[in-house]
């Protein structure tokens, strides 16, 4: 199996920081700048692109299975995008699992999710936002511009990220 190294590093560094699991990525992309949105598919089938989110409010998750502040936060995002999917919020979270059997291993721990999944095997999305905890969430506001980025996990960043992707769903 061949990897570039950057995606061997992002596995590899799985230890705890307080605030997520370590990666190989860097500074990331700075607030102000358009998402890089490649193209994933959903769990579901679905392809996830600029395309089809285009005009919608979007908080996307990059998380793993092996990573213990991911788990903690998915079943969090899940409940944030049933209660916001009316106001037009769509929360893609995007497994960075190189194994799929991995992260629908762990999904397997609900029987039904309300936000959309995907899988990105081979971490293009992690290639070009470069995040530098797992998990880490963009707030993607209607014109695609990256309007807040949460690196890391903790439970209060829920009710942050909540009330901000409301803000922007309120506007036109």
């Amino acid at each position: 199996m061949h990897e570039k190294p950057d995606r061997l590093a992002l596995l590899a560094l799985t230890a705890l920081l307080p605030l997520g699991c370590a990666t190989a990525g860097g500074e990331g992309l700075a607030v102000g700048a358009p998402a890089p949105m490649v193209a994933v598919t959903g769990f579901d089938g679905r392809t996830y692109d600029r395309r089809a989110l285009a005009g919608q409010v979007v908080l996307l998750d990059l998380w793993a299975s092996w990573c213990g502040p991911c788990k903690e936060e998915l079943p969090l995002l899940d409940a944030m995008a049933a209660r916001l999917r009316a106001k037009g919020v769509t929360v893609l979270a995007v497994s960075l699992d190189e194994n799929r059997e991995d992260a629908v291993g762990f999904l397997k721990s609900r029987e039904r999710w309300s936000l959309a999944l995907a899988h990105d095997p081979e971490g293009r999305l992690a290639d070009r936002l470069k995040p530098a905890r797992m998990p880490t969430s963009y707030i993607i506001d209607r014109g695609g511009i990256i309007r807040e980025v949460n690196a890391g996990f903790e439970r209060e960043d829920v009710a942050r990220i909540e009330a901000r992707l409301t803000q922007l769903a309120a506007q036109p």
